[in-house]
């Protein structure tokens, strides 16, 4: 149990360090996390990631608004539209055989991770 406490703390540290540095959602570090290190479902870990990184969002996203980054017209329309479709794909998560999950997570990852180095590579500055 304390094992399991001092990973869970660990996992924190490192998704808000990371997410406040990047600006990328705890979910990259929290779903892989949170399924190989403490064998938790897919589906448990996607929904113990959308609660836990809301005050990961609330404290990055003052601290970058502090510095005059966010876009608030841009991010107050995501915002609403994702609190809606959230909710849509929660209930096909829930319907979803657990390997879909898996996959479908991986390759969100992969094309992200693509996307990246192509960007980056065209943008070296």
């Amino acid at each position: 149990m304390i094992v399991e406490i001092a990973l869970v703390v660990a996992l924190g540290v490192a998704a808000g360090a990371i997410a406040g540095l990047f600006g990328v959602g705890g979910g990259i570090i929290f779903v892989p996390t949170l399924t190989l290190v403490l064998g938790l479902s897919q589906l448990n870990a996607e929904a113990t990631s959308l609660l836990a990184i809301i005050p990961v969002a609330i404290l990055g996203s003052w601290r970058q608004s502090r510095s005059g980054t966010v876009r608030w017209r841009d991010a107050i329309l995501v915002g609403a539209v994702s609190a809606f479709t959230a909710v849509a794909g929660a209930l096909i998560a829930d319907a979803a055989p657990e390997r879909a999950l898996r996959i479908g997570f991986a390759l969100l990852l992969v094309a992200t991770a693509v996307h990246l180095v192509r960007t980056a590579r065209r943008d070296p500055a």
